[in-house]
């Protein structure tokens, strides 16, 4: 169960940063997790489709978004171990 609440903080996070740099919106986030889970029938631990996946193939992101959020995302996780 710890697997799936690290997992699901890790989608928020990515989600929240993607929200904060401008780059989607709340309603956008809800319907990518709606569609995350909606395509996970037996409601695994682990999704089969990362968020990012989700929110590119909808148009809402770009690949280079995503490599910015994941930029962000690592930066401000080194900077938390300094």
């Amino acid at each position: 169960m710890a697997e799936k609440s690290v997992l699901t903080n890790h989608i928020l996070r990515f989600c929240q940063v993607a929200v904060d740099m401008g780059f989607i919106t709340d309603k956008q986030v809800r319907d990518a997790l709606d569609e995350q889970m909606a395509n996970d029938p037996l409601n695994r631990l682990r999704p089969h489709r990362l968020i990012g996946e989700i929110l590119l193939r909808n148009g809402w992101l770009t690949n280079d978004q995503i490599e910015m959020v994941l930029t962000r995302l690592q930066d401000s996780q080194q900077s938390s171990l300094s």
